[in-house]
C-alpha cells in the first residue's frame, strides 16, 4: 500500500524534516535503505512560535519555508523524522504539492521489503494496514501517483476514500488469525528444542550492529548477512558448539532502533519472544557508531518494554576492526562499557574470550575433579549437560575440569570430588 517507487529510474528525491537534537545521519540511513536521495534537510528550532501551531506542528511561517525550501531543492516527498499525525499529514501534503511521510512509515516499508517468511510477511502486513486506517486520504493519493502520475497531481485514487473501513478491519482480524496460526507453530518448535537439554542465547542489538555476522562468526553459519538497516527480520537459531560440552543455541533476533513504531513492537511479539525467554542476551553495539552510547540505552529500554531487562546478558563491542584509531577508542570504550567484550565478526578477534563468558554464565565456572571410576555415571551425566574438558583416566580414578551449570543438581553431586586446579 505504501511503496513508493515512481516509473522513473531516477531515485526518489527526499527532503528530511528534523526536530532539535536529533541525530541526523539515522534517517538519511532509513530512506537510503528504501533507495532513495537527500534533496536537502532542515532541523526545525528549538522554540515553538508563539501561536497556533495546531494545523502543521510548528508555525506557519516556517511551515512555508520548509515547502518553498522543498519546492527549491526539487524534492519529491518531505519525510518528518518523528511522528505526525493523519490530520497534520494532509494538511503538510496540501501545503506542498507533494507525498509527506513520517518516520514510522519509512520504518514500515524496510521491512515491507526485507519481510521474507510468511510470519515476516503477516507482522508487517498488520502493522501497515493498523499505522494506515487513519491516513486513508493519503495513502490512496500515494497510491495513485504511483501508477503514472507525478509528485503533487492529484489522482483518480482520491476516489477510493469510500472503500469501506470495515473491508480493511477485516482483512486485520484475519491477518491476526493466520499469525496466531504460526505463533502456534513456533510454540511447537520451540518445545521440540526444549527437549534438548541445551541452554539458549539471544542476540539482541540496534539494527546494523552486526548481529547475523556474530552468528556467523560464532557458530560457521551462513546467515543472511548485510551492511544495511534491518537486514533481519525473522529469528534464525544455530547451535554453538562450546569446548568439552553439547553446546547452546543461539538466535539472531530483528534490530532494534530508536523511537521504533509500537504497532511493529506488538506485531513482532512472537519473535521478540526469543530475546525473554533466552537463558542469556548478547547484546551485541556497533563500536565504531558514534552513537554506540544512545543506541545501548535504546536497545536497554526496547528490552524493559518487552520484559527482557532481567536475562542475565553480555555486552558485545562488535566491529573493532572499523574503529579509525584503535588504541584510544578501545580504552575509551572500556570505561564507557565496562566489563564488555570487544570483538569483530570479519577477523575473529576476541571470540574466544566472548566464548569463555558464555560458558562462565550459562555452565558456571570450570572446576577440577578427581572421581573414582565408581562414579564415572556422573562424569556421563555432565558431558550431556555440562561441559568436560582435560580427562585424564587412571585405573581407579579419572581427573577432569568441568563446568556443572549455575542450578544443576550435578554441582551438589560432584562437590565431594572437587580439587583446587
Amino acid at each position: 500500500m505504501f511503496e513508493v517507487e515512481t516509473e522513473e529510474t531516477t531515485p526518489v528525491r527526499a527532503f528530511l524534516v528534523y526536530q532539535p537534537g536529533t541525530n541526523t545521519l539515522e534517517l538519511r540511513g532509513l530512506i537510503h535503505a528504501l533507495d532513495m536521495e537527500t534533496a536537502g534537510m532542515m532541523i526545525l528550532p528549538d522554540r515553538l512560535p508563539e501561536g497556533n501551531t495546531a494545523r502543521y506542528g510548528t508555525g506557519t511561517g516556517k511551515a512555508q519555508e520548509i515547502a518553498e525550501t522543498a519546492v527549491a531543492q526539487e524534492a519529491d516527498c518531505i519525510i518528518f523524522d518523528y511522528e505526525i499525525s493523519p490530520t497534520r499529514q494532509r494538511n503538510w501534503e496540501k501545503l506542498t504539492g507533494i507525498p509527506v511521510f513520517d518516520r514510522q512509515e519509512v520504518i514500515l516499508r524496510i521491512f515491507a521489503r526485507r519481510a521474507q517468511t510468511k510470519e515476516a510477511v503477516l507482522q508487517v502486513e498488520l502493522a501497515r494496514l493498523t499505522y494506515s486506517l487513519p491516513r486513508l486520504a493519503h495513502s490512496y493519493g500515494d497510491m495513485a501517483r504511483q501508477r503514472g502520475g507525478s509528485y503533487g497531481s492529484k489522482g483518480a485514487g482520491e476516489t477510493k476514500l469510500e472503500l469501506d473501513r470495515r473491508t480493511i478491519q477485516t482483512r486485520i482480524d484475519r491477518i491476526k488469525q493466520d499469525l496466531a496460526k504460526v505463533v502456534r507453530e513456533r510454540k511447537t518448535q520451540r518445545k521440540r528444542r526444549e527437549k534438548i537439554p541445551l541452554p539458549s542465547c539471544a542476540l539482541v542489538g540496534y539494527t546494523n550492529a552486526g548481529k547475523s555476522s556474530l552468528l556467523n562468526a560464532l557458530t560457521g553459519s551462513n546467515v543472511y548477512a548485510e551492511n544495511q538497516l534491518f537486514a533481519t527480520l525473522d529469528p534464525t537459531t544455530r547451535r554453538l558448539a562450546l569446548t568439552g560440552g553439547s553446546g547452546l543455541l543461539l538466535t539472531d533476533t530483528v534490530g532494534f532502533i530508536s523511537n521504533l513504531p509500537h504497532n511493529l513492537v506488538d506485531a513482532f511479539k512472537s519473535t521478540l519472544e526469543e530475546a525473554v525467554r533466552a537463558d542469556v542476551l548478547l547484546i551485541v553495539v556497533d563500536a565504531s557508531d558514534p552513537e554506540a552510547t544512545g543506541q545501548y540505552k535504546t536497545v536497554c529500554n526496547v528490552l524493559e518494554e518487552i520484559g527482557a531487562d532481567t536475562n542475565p546478558r553480555i555486552t558485545v563491542l562488535n566491529k573493532i576492526d572499523s574503529l579509525k584509531d584503535p588504541d584510544i577508542q578501545t580504552a575509551t570504550l572500556g570505561q564507557m562499557f565496562p566489563g564488555a567484550c570487544q570483538v569483530s565478526a570479519v577477523t575473529r578477534q576476541g571470540l574466544d574470550n566472548l566464548t569463555r563468558q558464555l560458558c562462565d554464565i550459562l555452565a558456571g565456572p570450570e572446576q577440577r575433579y578427581r572421581l573414582p571410576v565408581t562414579h564415572s555415571d556422573l562424569l556421563t551425566q555432565l558431558r550431556k549437560t555440562g561441559t568436560v574438558a582435560d580427562e585424564i583416566w587412571q585405573d581407579d580414578t579419572v581427573e577432569f575440569t568441568g563446568r556443572t551449570g549455575r542450578s544443576s543438581p550435578l554441582a551438589a553431586l560432584l562437590e565431594p570430588f572437587r580439587i583446587s586446579f
